[in-house]
């Protein structure tokens, strides 16, 4: 009995359907996923590590003085434009004084009558006090002879009457003279208090500085306390940085700084932090410190944005791994290690990082393990995982 051979066509339709399910196994084992995890790695290395704290900031003034009326008025005079150097004392505008010469003038007109009046008082004293002088003496005369009987009792009586109406009616110009100085007192406090605002009219500088805002023209109306300009001392200008709460660990005052202004892109200013500050910004989770140039470069202007990066001190001797390695995991910090080709997550305590990409780790891993840098997608806890040079083609 002879047995059928297949056909050259069956022997081709069984060798594609072979090398269909072979392609797919291969998909499935390669893409699929039963894949392993494409990774990258590195090791944890001992190495010195050079932190540092890198913001965007804008140069500011640290002595800004905001100049206007300490009362609703309306501009006069507006004396100075932006840009203009200003000397201390120099007036910079003026506030309309509507009636206040008037009242000066008034002013002065009844402090000059209060002391006419007080040296009147004075001469109307000088004089009671001498008609009580005399008519003392007159009683104390005729009481000396009213005991030697060579004048009557009735005379006597008239002497003392007289004087003790003289000594009342220096008692009463003794309250006139103290009421009249009491006047006078009230109208030059009057007069001072309206040759102060007078004064304050004027609006001048506090400083030497250079006015940076003209808010106000000649007629406009302002409110007390509304500012009509704006006045920088040049030389407190720094740079204010804001900078990442999460990275700040160890910013203090007297770190140096490296300051990069937006309008000279080409060149690096040094500086140190002379300030940070104590309130932060709690929206953009962000420090805000005060960078101060060695020699802030001509030409800057307030507002000008800057690149900081802070130096912060070095830590020699430092567990290092890169700080793309370091993955959250719930609310746990931690990385991800390559051990026998799975991967096994391990919580660590992350110190410095650098700019570079290196970040510090206290405690969690040793030195010489293998942390998962990159990875093609999420991982799970004892994911198979193979190791390749790179996830991108052509990226070494």
């Amino acid at each position: 009995m002879k047995v059928a051979r297949p056909g050259a066509r069956t022997l081709v339709a069984v060798a594609g359907v072979i090398l269909v399910l072979a392609g797919l196994g291969w998909v499935i084992a390669t893409q699929g996923p039963l894949a392993r995890t494409k990774v990258t790695v590195a090791q944890a290395t001992t190495q010195s590590l050079a932190p540092s704290l890198f913001g965007i900031g804008t140069v500011d003034a640290r002595r800004t003085y905001n100049i206007g009326p300490t009362a609703a008025g309306r501009v006069a005079r507006v004396l100075v434009d932006q840009g203009d150097r200003v000397s201390a004392g120099q007036a910079l505008a003026e506030m309309d004084p509507v009636d206040l010469d008037d009242r000066l003038a008034a002013g002065r007109a009844v402090a000059e009558r209060s002391a006419h009046s007080a040296r009147a008082a004075q001469s109307a004293l000088e004089e009671a006090e001498s008609r009580a002088r005399v008519a003392q003496s007159n009683a104390d005369r005729y009481a000396e002879l009213r005991r030697t009987n060579f004048v009557s009792q009735e005379a006597a009586d008239a002497r003392r009457h007289e004087a003790n109406a003289a000594q009342a009616a220096r008692s009463a110009a003794e309250s006139t003279l103290a009421a009249a100085r009491d006047e006078t007192r009230r109208a030059q406090a009057d007069l001072a208090g309206t040759t102060r605002a007078r004064a304050h009219l004027r609006l001048a500088s506090p400083v030497d500085g250079v006015v940076a805002a003209r808010l106000a023209e000649p007629g406009s109306t302002v409110v007390a306390g509304q500012m009509v300009l704006q006045v920088i001392d040049p030389a407190s200008l720094w740079v204010r940085a804001r900078l990442d709460q999460g990275r700040s660990g160890g910013l203090v005052a007297g770190l140096p700084a490296d300051v990069v202004l937006r309008s000279r892109p080409g060149e690096t200013f040094a500086g140190r932090v002379e300030r940070v500050d104590l309130l932060g910004d709690a929206v953009t989770e962000e420090r805000i410190a005060h960078v101060g140039l060695a020699s802030m470069p001509e030409g800057a202007t307030v507002g000008d944005l800057a690149e900081v990066t802070i130096r912060l001190p070095a830590v020699a001797g430092a567990l290092a791994v890169p700080a793309a390695a370091v993955k959250r995991k719930g609310s746990q910090r931690g990385v991800w290690l390559l051990q026998e080709g799975r991967a096994k997550f391990r919580p660590v305590a992350a110190g410095a990082e650098t700019l570079e990409g290196l970040v510090q780790v206290l405690s969690g891993i040793g030195a010489g393990e293998t942390v998962i840098v990159h990875s093609s997608r999420p991982l799970e806890e004892d994911a198979r995982v193979g190791v390749e040079d790179s996830l991108v083609r052509g990226v070494p």
